[in-house]
């Protein structure tokens, strides 16, 4: 087969963005770009330490990992290099040409223009290669591939001076494995030729690195895996690079716990709380923050079984003294040494979580509070705490915020209330304006105002909180007769109502399952409840969204007898039908629903308020 020879090849849209924004946008913040780099090295050791578990011979006689960072002061060049497990021209092309993962439109849309933003996103997006062009014009790569000879090496440059759009990719002669990537810096950067420089630069943010790092002959970091030392060794700035170098993040976590675990298991774990969401939280191929070591080997990213799929935002490490060093995601899923690891991490980050003061949490729950709503229905051996964890709207403020917890609503529940009531709508808007809330609001009885999707979700597996029932102000039929200081239900004689009731259900008919009074409604004339076991209209809609079948379930409408509409509805007038439509109409856009025909209901509407204007006053 013929040998590839020199191509210049296009970068990928995304990748042109992305150098544009290093160039013109972080220069304020340009040091970046050796932490990114080193850091890439020290996972490219990780990567080869993790394959010569099955073949030895990938070492090629040099088991001593190592980063070298070199300056050549007469060429202005800055060169990092590592004998790490270096790349093929294939995976030279996939990982440096392109950005080959999911979320690149949503990161491109999170940009904000703001120099700080920006480079947390970057950091959260795995592209830090391309930090490099924030110093250097031109970037040259040599690499060759553990496992190849050396005339398989792969050289990848890059000129932004003569053309920012493309890269040439050609072979190479390179006599070690690993990578060599050279910096051609730009005027003004000299302070990189500096080797004290670069030292402090790598001292700051790569102490943690568990390998050497050499600047000229001079070693730079402890290289000792920071999660191995003993807390009272590791100092909060040192914690704090750590996750920086695990988490993508520029920005400090929130919190952390870091402890060794001995008795049937044996195991370290450092887990981090990151203080905003990645911008890829919601996406179908976000990555969980989880890395696994046995005794100190990488053995892989993403380790998604050693935390529920709720805590998926926390970062970190654990490194096991008793898996096998060959463990394979297939072991993990069956294996009882990780189901106590899972259960161990689990409880230290829900420990975590409780100890936050006030306005941490309150940070917190902006920006996770949605994924930790999931954890009651995925895991029922901790739903008791992570109750107590929930926060919620509610009618006592009307705020949107979420900072209501159930044990705050217990405690101002009033003598004879043995409910927890809730409301679910698509907005807050919606649940705040429901007209279900209307006998509640006058009778002073506070409502959890739920409008998150996963709310729905939420309530159908926490059905309790400390021994009080949560339950729908939109479903079944409501009894406050119990509750201290309520006034009387409405002595609504339904023998009066009764021909009105039949007459609508009538014209109604197979939209509704039934039609009666309402001890809910104060102000309104009508709305819609879901029958006590049957499922309500927002859980519904969502479900009907998301193409999913919904087993036919009708409502049942409700009047209000006081309410002026519903006294003029008069059995055998020629609009009766006309006024029903009206009242279930209503009804439905007031929880947010849609009307099958909007048309109808405009046209409807408008004639029925003409021939109330024609009528006599």
């Amino acid at each position: 087969m013929a040998t590839p020879q020199k191509e210049t090849l296009g970068f990928q849209a995304e990748v042109k963005q992305l150098l544009d924004l290093m160039i013109h946008s972080l220069y304020s913040n340009k040091e970046i770009f050796l932490r990114e780099i080193v850091s890439n090295a020290s996972d490219a050791a990780d990567k080869l330490r993790f394959e010569a578990l099955a073949s030895n011979a990938l070492y090629d006689g040099d088991p001593e990992l190592k980063i070298r960072v070199a300056v050549d002061k007469a060429a202005r060049t800055l060169t990092v290099s590592d004998n790490g497990i270096g790349m093929s021209r294939d995976e030279v092309i996939a990982n440096i040409g392109t950005i080959a993962r999911s979320g690149t439109r949503e990161f491109f849309q999170s940009l904000t223009g703001d120099q700080a933003k920006d480079a947390r996103l970057i950091g959260q997006f795995g592209v830090g290669f391309y930090s490099a062009f924030i110093v250097a014009d031109r970037v040259t790569l040599v690499t060759r591939r553990a496992g190849l000879p050396a005339s398989e090496a792969v050289r990848w440059e890059c000129d932004m001076s003569k053309d920012a759009a493309a890269y040439s990719i050609e072979p190479a002669q390179k006599a070690g494995r690993g990578t060599d990537v050279t910096l051609h810096l730009r005027e003004g950067e000299d302070e990189l030729l500096d080797e004290f420089r670069l030292r402090s630069i790598i001292h700051k943010y790569s102490d943690h690195i568990g390998i050497p790092i050499f600047v000229g002959e001079e070693k730079a970091n402890q290289a000792s895996a920071l999660w191995t030392r003993p807390k009272s060794e590791i100092t909060e700035e040192q914690y704090v690079e750590f996750y920086r170098h695990v988490g993508h993040d520029f920005d400090a976590p929130l919190a952390w716990t870091h402890n060794r675990v001995e008795g049937r298991q044996e195991y370290i774990q450092l887990l981090y709380i990151p203080s905003r969401a990645p911008f890829d939280l919601w996406s179908r191929e976000h990555r969980h923050g989880l890395k696994l070591y046995v005794r100190r080997v990488f053995i892989m990213d993403d380790a998604e079984q050693l935390l529920p799929g709720y805590l998926r935002f926390v970062r970190g490490v654990v490194d096991s003294n008793d898996l096998p060093l060959n463990v394979s995601r297939e072991i993990l899923q069956q294996s009882r040494d990780i189901d106590a690891i899972r259960a161990g991490c689990t409880k230290r980050v829900l420990d975590l979580l409780d100890g936050l003061d006030a306005e941490k949490y309150a940070q917190f729950w902006r920006e996770f509070g949605r994924v930790l709503k999931e954890g009651p229905a995925e895991d029922a051996a901790n739903k008791a705490r992570l109750a107590k964890l929930l926060r919620f709207s509610s009618t006592r403020t009307d705020a949107e915020e979420e900072t209501v917890s159930l044990a705050d609503y217990v405690s101002r529940m009033k003598p004879g209330q043995d409910k927890i009531y809730y409301v679910t709508a698509e907005t807050f808007a919606a649940a705040k304006g429901s007209p279900h809330l209307e006998i509640f609001r006058k009778r002073g009885i506070e409502v959890l105002l739920l409008h998150d999707r996963v709310d729905e979700w939420l309530v159908a597996s926490l059905t309790e909180f400390e021994g009080k029932a949560l339950a729908s102000v939109a479903r079944g039929d409501i009894d406050l007769s119990k509750v201290e200081g309520a006034d009387p239900d409405p002595d609504w004689q339904v023998g009066e109502h009764a021909e009105v009731l039949r007459s609508l259900k009538e014209a109604l008919g197979e939209r509704v399952k039934d039609v009666r009074l309402s001890r809910r409604l104060h102000e309104s004339p009508s709305c819609l409840v879901a029958d006590e076991h049957e499922m309500g209209g927002n859980l519904a809609r969502i479900l009907k969204a998301a193409g999913q079948k919904v087993p036919l379930a009708k409502p049942i409408l409700e009047i209000n007898p006081g309410h002026a509409i519903v006294k003029r509805l008069q059995p055998g007038d020629a609009r009766f039908a006309d006024w029903a439509g009206l009242l279930y109409d209503q009804a439905l856009l007031a929880e947010g629903g849609q009307l099958e025909d909007p048309a109808g209901f405009v046209k409807r509407t408008n004639e029925l308020m003409l021939g109330l204007g024609q009528s006599p006053r």
